[in-house]
């Protein structure tokens, strides 16, 4: 397996593609603007796009969804507690945050703690709430993609009105926090971390 980071935008928001070496065969996680470079590597590696997957549905997250879902002819995967929130730019503020307005109904909705296999991959979704209601994780191999949830030394946002730093927070300790500490972390914005770094210096989030 091989993970590929982008980094995009003016809210330098992450965006990573994760393709199985052998199968060539992957997804595309947080596409928050559409970038040119993606599709170039995409095509020039010959990697088989079967699916974005959305960890929330912010705007500086899904910017360049739309586009992308052409392009590859690619379904959208969102936790079942976020399609709502793709689906109302209200809601997701892609008019603010992009510059017009998003609204996608999403293809598959995903449950807490299931599994499955994206072109020879078994992946896990952990529903982190908190910044968003549906926000999630995704658990690839060694790696936490955490979308908004945890940051290198922060945690994400709580102050929308459908936000909960209690969720959040809760989250972060019991489901993150349980993952073996060399599990390396990729945040929806900033560096990678390390879950073992976090419960030692995150000051907002103690074990």
């Amino acid at each position: 397996m091989k993970i590929k980071r982008f980094v995009l935008g003016m809210y330098q928001e992450n965006c990573y593609l994760v393709w199985h070496d052998q199968t060539k065969k992957g997804f595309l996680v947080d596409p928050g603007t559409y970038s040119e470079a993606i599709t170039d590597f995409i095509k020039e590696n010959n990697i088989e796009l079967e699916c974005i997957v959305l960890t929330h549905a912010h705007g500086d997250h899904i910017g360049g969804l739309e586009r992308f879902m052409s392009e590859f002819n690619a379904p959208v995967y969102i936790h079942e507690k976020e399609a709502p929130i793709l689906k109302d730019a209200n809601k997701n503020e892609s008019l603010g945050i992009v510059g017009y307005k998003i609204e996608i109904d999403a293809d598959r909705l995903l449950k807490d703690g299931e599994e499955l296999e994206i072109g020879g991959i078994p992946i896990k979704i952990l529903h982190t709430p908190g910044h968003t209601p549906g926000g999630m994780c995704i658990y690839v191999g060694s790696y936490l993609i955490s979308g908004d949830t945890l940051f290198a030394e922060s945690i994400g946002r709580t102050d929308f009105r459908y936000s909960s730093t209690d969720d959040l927070i809760n989250a972060v300790k019991n489901k993150l926090y349980s993952l073996p500490d060399d599990t390396i972390v990729l945040p929806g914005h900033g560096l990678e971390t390390s879950i073992g770094h976090e419960k030692k210096r995150n000051p907002f989030v103690r074990p």
